[in-house]
Order: C-alpha cells, then structure tokens, then sequence
C-alpha cells in the first residue's frame, strides 16, 4: 500500500482532497452545486478534443471548463443561474459528441477520465496538480472576505462594497480549474460528489464558516484516503467508494444533525429585519 507506485497516489489523492474540501465549502455555501456538476462535465469534451488533436488532455480540459465559465457568466447575464448552466452545459456536451464521433481510439481515455485514474498518476502530473492547486489556493484566500460575504447574502456584499457579479465570475473561475485539475485524478462524474458531500456534511456539523472550512477539509482528506485503501484491498474502483463515502458521510451527518435542525425550524426570524440583524452578524462572524 506504500509502495513507490503508490506515493503518487497518496499525493495526488491528499491534493485534491484538499482542494476539494476548500473549494466545495463555497459550493455549497453559494448553492452552486449545479455548476459544479457541470464545469467538469461540460470540461469533458475538452479531453475528447484534445485526443482528436493529439495535444495535453489536461490543456483540453482547462480550454473548455474556461469555455463554461465564459458561458455560464455571459448567459447568467440575461437569464437564471440554472439555465445559464444547463444551456452552457448542453452546448459544451454537443460539441463533445462531435469530437468522439470523429475518433474511434478513444475507449481507455474516456473510461479513464470518467471515473478517474488516480493509481496512475506520475510524478510530473503530481508537481503539476501541486502547481494549480497552489494557484487555486491562493485566489481563494485573496478573495476569501468577498467570496464569504457574497455567500451569505448577495445584497449585503454589494451594501459592503462588493460587486457580486465580479465575486461569482472569480468564483467560477477557480471552481473551473479546480475541477479541470480534479478531472484526470477522481474522474468528471465524481468530482461533483467530493466537492459537495464533505462539504455539505461539514456545513450541517458546524454553523461557524471557519470550523466548518476546516471540517471540510479534514472529511474530503478522510473521504479519499478511505477510498484509496478500500479500493487497494478488494480491487474495485476508487471512483466507487469516493462516492459511497461521501453520501455515508452526508447521512451520518444529517443523522446527527436532526434534532438540531428541528430546532432550528423554531428560531428562525419572525421578521425581515431580524433576518437582515443576523445576516449582519453573520457577516462579521465570517470576516473575523
């Protein structure tokens, strides 16, 4: 399980974990979710492009997730969010059924790049995802006030300042290369399921934004490693237990959770203007 072939893997795993945990924390707290299900998919043509032309599959990957980022800004412009994504979506899905129909040596890749190869990563795909996950970390935490303060409420981050349709653009921006960095590691279809799950089961644990970030972290980081050793003693699919695990982790979570969320039905707001005080003191909480 140690073995030389295996420390990319743990690199490479412990990586992603990490950035999926940050990165998921916003998803969910933005309730993005969608978008984070579809840049990595609508990425996928990019790989089936990059094949056609014999080029890097990751340069595939991050042309078309900065493609849905472009698309998904510009028809959420003039239109809801979930519409903005699903027509970014569609579009991105046709022109990937175009480029597989024009190549027939595409099987291994397209397996590979669905459902991950993370047993198979080389030591310059590690310093490479080391690279961008450095870079998307650094935006995260240049951005990280503006990001939180749009997360909470929309209003009062342009009441503060910030414009939250500048904010939503840099959001996308790191969540697409995230995902385009994810893609090659744990696979388009699983990439959405450790975005959210630690990060969802971290946000229903925990109401203060830092523990909850933390939590996310640590569960995305238990959620891989998990999935690797399981997947290194019985043979199946890392992509499978990435997934298993991370809805096993939601339920316990909100298991855990329930009777506390009951109370929480009984305390909410009777009034706008004791929502929009707690809103406030919320926003503090997430700056300080």
């Amino acid at each position: 399980m140690f073995s030389s072939f295996m420390v990319n893997t743990w690199l490479a795993g412990s990586i992603i974990a990490i950035l999926a945990g940050v990165i998921g924390f916003f998803v969910v707290a933005r309730g993005a979710s969608f978008a984070a299900h579809a840049l990595p998919v609508g990425a996928f043509p990019g790989a089936a492009a990059a094949l056609l032309l014999g080029t890097s599959t990751l340069g595939g990957l991050v042309a078309f997730t900065a493609l849905g980022v472009a698309g998904i800004t510009w028809i959420g412009r003039r239109a809801r969010r979930d519409v903005a994504t699903a027509l970014a979506l569609v579009a991105l899905l046709g022109l990937g059924a175009l480029f597989l129909s024009m190549t027939s040596e595409y099987a291994p890749e397209v397996e590979s790049l669905l459902f991950g190869q993370i047993l198979g990563v080389s030591s310059s795909e590690v310093a490479f995802l080391v690279l961008l996950a450095a870079l998307c970390l650094i935006a995260v935490g240049v951005t990280f006030r503006p990001l939180m303060l749009t997360s909470v409420d929309e209003d009062l981050g342009h009441a503060l300042g910030i414009s939250p349709r500048r904010a939503d653009l840099v959001f996308l921006a790191i969540l697409g290369l995230a995902t385009a960095m994810a893609v090659p590691v744990v696979g388009t279809l699983l990439v959405f399921t450790l975005m959210v799950g630690p990060a969802a089961a971290a946000q229903l644990l925990s109401p203060r934004p830092s523990a909850a970030l933390v939590l996310s972290t640590v569960l995305a980081i238990t959620t891989v490693w998990s999935a690797v050793v399981l997947s290194y003693a019985t043979s199946w699919p890392v992509g499978f237990f990435v997934g298993a695990i991370s809805a096993a982790v939601y339920v316990c979570a909100r298991l855990a959770t329930g009777q506390g969320s009951r109370a929480s039905r009984h305390n909410r707001p009777a009034n706008p203007a004791e929502a929009s005080t707690k809103r406030l003191e919320a926003a503090d909480n997430l700056t300080t």
